[in-house]
């Protein structure tokens, strides 16, 4: 099993340190999150907490990932670095492309893009993108980031996006792994059919395990089940050996770890040693029972 780290929107004094220990301690991945501004009216409902509401993300401080993760790397050697997950549709996929290739050169290789889609439809006022061709815009947005990763000529012609043969230098020796987060009937066949893995926010046993199921009935649908398919999870069940043993029997290859509930609002007053505790105690009581 691989361990991610989830530093749920610290301190921004605090990421160069925490990647460092994450790293010694035996993660490997530093996971982060996407959110572009906090509107000062909204009125959608937030799909992945009780209440639906995103009250809990006012004045917590997001650094933009295609920013960060680059200065991580610069201090590591061996950590992994991915988004989850980053707001593809409300981006320009060229953009993305030259971001994504970027990142992956800067890093060495170490990056991996989590992608999903945004539920808050003043995200795609503030970036005058379309909010109802979200979803259907999201397989022509990974097949441009696709192609432009190549370094050759790539062009694209559809209803959503046209734009002539261009190329993108330097690009990463290898693909980036694209993972789609989604908990949504739709989103589950999206992520069988373009994705290179899924990744879940939350769940207990039952529900992650009906989730997989459903994405492995998917993929058999739509003949992407004989190729890799990387698994990864964050929530309740990764807290304790026994759960986390008992999510890689169903097929999960990474679990992600945070230790503050975000969804709770309110400050974070934790110290950069508090939180340096905490990713300690991870590793020791959970990390080394699990791998030995």
């Amino acid at each position: 099993m691989r361990f991610g780290y989830h530093a749920t929107m610290c301190n921004p004094a605090y990421y160069g340190e925490l990647a460092k220990a994450a790293e010694a301690a035996g993660y490997a991945t530093f996971t982060l999150p996407d959110s572009i501004c906090y509107p000062k009216d909204g009125d959608a409902t937030y799909p992945y907490n009780d209440d639906g509401t995103r009250d809990f993300l006012e004045g917590v401080p997001f650094i933009e990932p295609f920013s960060l993760i680059p200065y991580m790397a610069a201090l590591t050697t061996k950590l992994k670095f991915s988004t989850s997950v980053l707001k593809l549709p409300i981006r320009n996929p060229v953009i993305v492309a030259k971001q994504v290739t970027s990142v992956a050169v800067l890093t060495g290789d170490r990056f991996e893009l989590g992608v999903g889609l945004s539920p808050w439809k003043e995200d795609f006022l503030a970036t005058e993108t379309d909010y109802t061709t979200r979803g259907a815009r999201m397989e022509h947005m990974i097949n441009i980031i696709r192609g432009l990763e190549t370094g050759e000529y790539f062009g694209y012609e559809s209803e959503f996006y046209n734009f002539p043969p261009i190329k993108m230098c330097p690009v990463s020796r290898k693909p980036v792994k694209i993972l789609y987060g989604s908990h949504s009937e739709p989103g589950l066949r999206r992520a069988a059919k373009i994705a290179d893995g899924w990744i879940s926010a939350g769940g207990h046993m039952n529900e992650i395990g009906h989730m997989i199921g459903r994405l492995g009935d998917y993929r058999k649908q739509f003949g992407t089940d004989d190729k890799p398919f990387d698994l990864q999870v964050m929530g309740p069940e990764v807290y304790h050996p026994d759960s986390v043993k008992r999510l890689a029997d169903l097929g999960v290859q990474e679990v992600h770890a945070a230790f503050r509930n975000a969804y709770a609002g309110g400050p974070d007053h934790r110290t950069i040693d508090e939180m340096l505790g905490q990713l300690h105690d991870y590793a020791e009581n959970v990390i080394q029972p699990v791998n030995g």
